[in-house]
């Protein structure tokens, strides 16, 4: 921080700080609680039951969707959307951002709980998609098949088996697919935050970056670091790719996205 910040929180001794930071930790444990409470009743939801025999298609073919349980009793998905025909730097980059933060399921495995990703992709493009990005979850198309298994992407739900039964549990999109991604609860606590646009933050503290976007031009996207060129700046243009592909192997700036807008 400098003295060109106008606005800037007051600059305090230790004492003053902690008084301050005893304050507000009071309000975060009340937030603590209340998502508990939530929690709480998230686990008494009323559950929808529906046919597992229905098949998914992965890396070794179609399967019945009872088998993503993979002999646990409860399992998470990830509903990833899908551009059909884009290149790897045209799939969405809020799907991106999700799928990349559960590199593995060992924890939710140990648990008792399996994880899968699914997409409405053609298990071709799937196939090749998941190989570029180096994932090593289970991925699965649910192609043309209707809800709870193939219905709206962008989504976490939950699921649970009693035997050959299977129920629909929970299901969450937006920013409830937040808890997944650890970035953001990171950025949360830092000085600046997430630098989007919508939080509330003290006068002259820096903006949200302005970037290039799809159809040229200046624009402000509200998570305007999901992407970026290979200088890794902020960017929505055809040469941009979600952040973490620029860590894959030999990439390099394309033309042309091959899809028409973006999601987040």
């Amino acid at each position: 921080m400098t003295a060109s910040l106008p606005g800037r929180p007051p600059i305090v001794d230790l004492a003053g700080w902690q008084a301050a930071r005893d304050e507000l930790l009071a309000r975060e444990k009340a937030h603590t609680r209340e998502g508990d409470a939530i929690a709480a009743a998230r686990r008494r939801l009323p559950m929808v039951e529906f046919d597992p025999a229905v098949e998914v298609v992965g890396a070794d073919g179609a399967v019945p969707f009872l088998e993503l349980f993979q002999g646990r009793d409860e399992l998470v998905v990830y509903k990833h959307m899908w551009y059909d025909g884009a290149p790897h730097q045209g799939q969405c980059e809020g799907c991106t951002n999700a799928a990349w933060h559960v590199p593995d399921a060992v924890y939710l495995n140990a648990r008792g709980v399996s994880f899968a990703v699914l997409t409405t992709g053609r298990w071709d493009e799937v196939a090749a998609f998941t190989e570029f990005m180096g994932y090593t979850q289970l991925w699965y198309s649910v192609r043309g098949l209707d809800a709870p298994v193939g219905d709206s992407m962008g989504s976490f739900t939950s699921f649970v088996r009693d035997g050959d039964r299977a129920f629909l549990t929970y299901s969450t999109t937006g920013r409830g697919n937040e808890p997944f991604n650890p970035t953001f609860a990171m950025l949360d606590i830092t000085p600046y935050g997430r630098r989007e646009a919508w939080e509330d933050n003290p006068g002259g503290w820096p903006e949200p970056a302005r970037m290039g976007g799809p159809e040229g031009g200046s624009v402000v996207q509200t998570c305007w670091y999901w992407r970026s060129n290979v200088d890794g700046d902020a960017d929505w243009g055809p040469a941009s790719r979600p952040v973490p592909q620029w860590t894959r192997p030999g990439v390099t700036p394309e033309k042309t996205l091959g899809r028409q807008g973006h999601c987040h």
